[in-house]
């Protein structure tokens, strides 16, 4: 598997592709204008406490509150009493309103909801996190090898002999890398951490006291090396930052680092414009024929296949085998590149051998394992549905590019013209009984109008006779399906 990223920059958003083996994977947008919060430290101050949710509102200087539960409070000091309150105790024991307190944001604001905090601060370098409020030395579950494990662990507890402020959590990049490069990293997240916390004290309620990566170096510091056979940047200014950033933390990454003077876009290289606009629609066609239809909803994404245009080349049962294990490639792709999260239901097609049931979940899995966000998934239940959860910390594509439909305020369906036309009727006969008017004007869209001159002609003549008025009709261009207005003239 090699992995080449593709860097867009302009002023008002940078956007990275993530290409595995020729195909778009990931896709990570930042807006100049609406940068994401995630890993941002702020000085924030409780502006409301809700024991009955065992939660509290932090004003950190956004326009909504953010929220903070209590199972991601730390240590909290009763000032009052000088006592240090665990996360085990009653919200009204941790957090009083007015309260300062340092928060970190692990969720983006999603929709109508505010940023989710916490006061377990974690600090991310190369290869190490930082964790201040703790003293423990930890290594990734995704490093397997006991000895390296135990490598890593030992030389962390050494290297912090002078300085035990903080634990450590040894990431999976730190796999196979040289005791230096570790040391620096340590080195650098502890005067980072004491930088921090000579910002704390003079900071202001609301105030930003530590900022996270941009995104590009983001993704850098974050996904493993290993893999990444280029990295190609179209803007000068951010290719010298990135060089700058790899030859100081990620120097295996120096050679394939590489500048894209191209007049052609460097989006067009892999065609990422129209797999982005693919990522957009509902319907994701299989080469097979097959297709998934995938609906995100505030409270969770359901997923389903069909066999479509399919018919295979042997049975009923092989062909829907065949177009399952198809969709279980394509439904992990789309999770990644949509950046879908939360509660995710898959209707696969009914199977009847359970063979080939544990054969779709083991490929299911199997492809879910290159996801950099934390998956669990479950067995097929009786109902022939696989649960699945993604963490969910930024937004969604979906979210980040689009906005509610104002002609369906978001039902993805508008009523008929045919429907419209009754409604009209009935307005009708409601503005004629309550006031007295010469004639009444309708104000309408074309499709509407047309309905009701044409195939409604006799029931508005029909109409016009029981309420003794004429009626009148005029096209509005700029009215969507559901509008119209009755005028009395």
């Amino acid at each position: 598997m090699t992995v080449e990223l593709l860097v867009n920059v302009t002023p008002q958003e940078t956007r990275v592709a993530m290409v595995e083996n020729g195909m778009l994977q990931e896709v990570f947008i930042e807006r100049t204008r609406r940068r994401g919060l995630v890993g941002n430290i702020y000085k924030g101050v409780v502006s409301r406490v809700l024991p009955g949710m065992q939660a509290a509102f932090v004003d950190i200087g956004l326009a909504k509150a953010a929220f903070l539960h209590a199972s991601d409070i730390a240590v909290a000091v009763d000032e009052e009493n000088m006592e240090q309150t665990g996360s085990g105790d009653s919200i009204t024991r941790l957090l009083r309103e007015g309260q300062k307190i340092l928060v970190q944001v692990i969720k983006d604001p999603l929709g109508t909801k505010g940023a989710r905090l916490t006061t377990h601060i974690t600090i991310p370098s190369r290869y190490l996190v930082f964790m201040p409020e703790v003293r423990n030395v930890g290594v990734s579950q995704r490093i397997e090898d006991e000895a390296e494990r135990q490598r890593l662990r030992e030389f962390v507890i050494a290297a912090r002999a002078d300085d035990d402020r903080g634990g450590f959590i040894l990431r999976t990049a730190a796999e196979g890398a040289s005791e230096e490069a570790i040391a620096s990293d340590l080195r650098f997240l502890q005067r980072l951490w004491t930088s921090i916390q000579e910002r704390i004290e003079p900071a202001g309620a609301g105030d930003v006291v530590h900022e996270d990566l941009p995104l590009v170096l983001r993704v850098l510091r974050d996904i493993s090396d290993a893999d990444v056979e280029k990295l190609r940047i179209d803007s000068k200014e951010t290719f010298q930052r990135v060089d700058n950033f790899v030859s100081q933390f990620t120097p295996e990454l120096a050679g394939k680092l590489e500048y894209y003077p191209g007049e052609r876009p460097i989006f067009d290289l892999y065609s990422i414009d129209d797999e982005i606009q693919k990522a957009l629609d509902r319907k994701v066609q299989l080469k097979s024929g097959g297709h998934l239809v995938i609906d995100q909803t505030e409270a969770m994404t359901t997923i389903d296949v069909n066999t479509g245009a399919y018919v295979g080349h042997r049975n009923l049962e092989e062909t829907i085998f065949k177009t399952n294990l198809e969709a279980a490639q394509a439904i992990v792709r789309h999770l990644r590149l949509r950046n879908l999260g939360g509660i995710i239901i898959v209707d696969f097609i009914d199977m009847q051998t359970e063979e080939h049931k544990r054969q779709v979940i083991r490929a299911l899995e199997k492809h879910i394992e290159r996801d950099h966000a934390n998956c669990h998934i479950s067995e097929i239940s009786n109902l022939g549905l696989v649960q699945m959860t993604r963490k969910r910390t930024r937004e969604s594509l979906e979210h980040v590019l689009c906005e509610t439909c104002p002609t369906c305020d978001g039902r993805a369906s508008v009523k008929t013209a045919e429907t419209v036309c009754y409604e009209i009727f009935r307005e009708i006969l409601r503005e004629a009984r309550q006031f007295d008017a010469e004639q009444l004007l309708v104000l309408a869209p074309q499709e509407v109008v047309d309905l009701l001159l044409d195939e409604e002609s006799t029931s508005l003549a029909e109409l016009e006779a029981f309420i003794g008025k004429p009626i009148k009709f005029q096209v509005e261009a700029l009215y969507t399906q559901e509008q119209f207005d009755v005028v009395l003239l």
